[in-house]
């Protein structure tokens, strides 16, 4: 064979090996859509059901750990205000992202690619979310493993085993298992958790004074830097709103018929999340006051961990035994319900990262097993024990990181118009880098590690999420507008003549086929190939396909000066309507 020849055999075998990725990739992500937009034809729920599925996944424990650390240090009043100031910050950060998501069908790594970070950019954000689902499931696991030490006297190695098997056979099934489970766990964990609770509130008025009046190991008197300190542990659960969005990503269309449903269930399943995990961060400083002033006051620290707050919360009602047995089911139950989401959306990271970065796709469930080894590995060095420091220091770097993409949506979009309105993701319409995302993230995370590292003095430290969020806010549209927006995409047009919206502002449903996977995939997913059709038509290429194609083959060429004044949507159908009904 001559050399011609076998390089154009080896350029065969490899677009045929390419292919049968893609088509294999296309297979699996029907079920988990790790790398792209999810099509209309999956989202068969109704927006109340992905809301109740969503609100299911915050059912962890954690929050009553965090909440008991930082008020048995500082107080009562500056624990609860640091918590206030968290969850606002949260909400606010957290609304603009989760709208993007549910109205255009996508995670937060597509969302990212878009908003600042570009096509590969976003993959290191993804691996901090990946992260924060692997230390998550290590704290959640080992809950679960103290609570089968309690309760049965497992050893702690072999419960970090047992709780992080548990959630492999229903995390390999993907999303309908998720929601299966959700939906049908979600009473009994309520009933479990909050019926004791209120009992104990109404009938036991001197555990409610005492939660009121506690000081914890500070004075007592109001500390502006307690509060932050205290809220910076709980900004560290902000990456919560990305498992959020792999729920949320699921919702319907909006339309008219569904518009005051579909806004409820965005509001409470999205940024809403950090309302309910706000209530329970609350619920752990009483928990922990209670059993220090009422129970024990000889537990000390140990009043942080949730097995022995609920078992001591059961204790006081009931007989020893079924104290001892309910608990065990609620922690199950709730440690369940959230690694099962932890293991989920860390399996669609790590695969969308390794994807992207390699053009191979060896299946999402590599990735459960790689995400649970981690997560595994956390708990055996005792990452629990460590539990207000690693949040403390890994708050700096997700604030900067979700600020960064919130300001970039709401300033750089909406204000100054710099970046573009409709979310892209699709490789070759972005750029590979874009500066705007990377030196904000990058800035604000240097700079407030250096104050919680005590560069800044020890006056400062406690301030350090704050530089994060505040650097960020500045710094995002300040990169903008020195970049003008260049960076954003590569192309205007993906070439293709049907519009990308439907008469609603939804996306649209229409299928078209991909001439690299013989699939189809729905008009949002799709641009013109680089490559005509025989008789020189165009054909159609799926994002799935690009991502997967080493060659740059059927990517378009870039398009000369591009900024995102120039990108911005031509007046839609329904935009027209409602303008004409509003003369009439």
């Amino acid at each position: 064979m001559s050399a011609r020849g076998g390089a154009c055999g080896a350029r065969g075998v490899a677009a045929v090996t390419r292919a049968d990725g893609a088509r294999a990739a296309a297979e699996d992500s029907l079920e988990d859509y790790a790398f792209r937009y999810v099509p209309r034809s999956f989202r068969r729920w109704s927006a109340g059901s992905v809301g109740i599925m969503a609100l299911g996944s915050i059912a962890f424990l954690a929050d009553f750990s965090i909440g008991a650390s930082i008020g048995l240090e500082h107080g009562t009043g500056n624990a609860l205000l640091g918590i206030l100031l968290a969850s606002v910050i949260i909400f606010v950060v957290g609304a603009p992202i989760a709208y993007y998501a549910a109205r255009y069908n996508i995670d937060l790594d597509l969302i990212a690619r878009g908003s600042g970070f570009g096509y590969y950019g976003s993959a290191i954000t993804t691996v901090v979310f990946a992260l924060f689902t692997c230390i998550f499931f290590a704290l959640e696991g080992a809950i679960m493993a103290q609570g089968l030490q309690v309760a049965v006297g497992l050893p702690l190695p072999v419960g970090y085993l047992v709780s992080t098997v548990v959630v492999i056979p229903i995390v390999i099934y993907g999303m309908r298992a998720l929601e299966r489970l959700q939906f049908w766990t979600t009473p009994l964990w309520l009933v479990l958790a909050l019926l004791p609770l209120l009992w104990i509130v109404v009938s036991d008025p001197e555990a409610v004074r005492a939660f009121v009046m506690f000081t914890g190991d500070s004075d007592g008197e109001f500390d502006f830097g307690a509060v932050v300190a205290s809220a910076a542990v709980c900004f560290a659960l902000m990456p919560q709103l990305a498992e959020q969005i792999d729920y949320i990503r699921a919702m319907p269309p909006r339309t008219r018929r569904n518009g005051r449903t579909w806004w409820v269930s965005l509001l409470f399943s999205g940024p809403g999340w950090v309302i309910f995990s706000g209530t329970k961060q609350v619920i752990g400083v009483f928990l922990a006051v209670y059993l220090v002033t009422r129970i024990d006051p000889s537990l000390g620290r140990r009043a942080t961990e949730p097995v022995i707050q609920i078992l001591g919360l059961y204790e006081s009602l009931m007989p020893e035994w079924l104290a001892i047995a309910l608990a065990l089911v609620l922690i199950v139950i709730a440690q369940v319900k959230i690694n099962v989401t932890n293991a989920y959306s860390g399996s669609l990271a790590w695969s969308n990262v390794y994807t992207r970065v390699t053009k191979t796709y060896p299946g999402r469930s590599v990735f459960i097993f790689f995400n649970l080894a981690i997560a595994l590995a956390l708990m055996l060095m005792d990452v629990f024990s460590l539990i207000g420091f690693v949040l403390s220091l890994y708050a700096n770097v997700v604030m900067s990181w979700l600020v960064t993409i919130a300001a970039d949506i709401v300033i750089n979009k909406y204000v100054l118009r710099l970046s573009p309105r409709i979310p892209e993701f699709r490789r070759g319409m972005l750029h590979d880098w874009n500066p705007v995302g990377l030196v904000s993230v990058g800035l604000a995370s240097l700079l407030s590690l250096a104050a919680f590292a005590g560069l800044f003095g020890e006056e400062v430290r406690p301030y350090s999420v704050l530089i994060a969020i505040c650097v960020a806010v500045v710094t995002t549209p300040l990169m903008a507008i020195a970049t003008r927006g260049r960076f954003y995409l590569r192309r205007r047009s993906d070439g293709i003549a049907l519009p990308l919206l439907d008469d609603d502002g939804n996306p649209s449903g229409v299928r078209l086929r991909c001439h690299v996977t013989g699939y189809t995939f729905e008009r949002p997913d799709m641009l013109a190939s680089a490559e005509n059709g025989p008789g020189g038509e165009v054909q159609y290429v799926s994002s799935l396909a690009l991502t997967l194609d080493g060659s740059d083959r059927f990517v378009l060429p870039p398009e000369p000066s591009i900024t995102a004044r120039t990108t911005r949507p031509p007046p839609r159908a329904w935009m027209r309507r409602r303008a004409q009904k509003g003369r009439a």
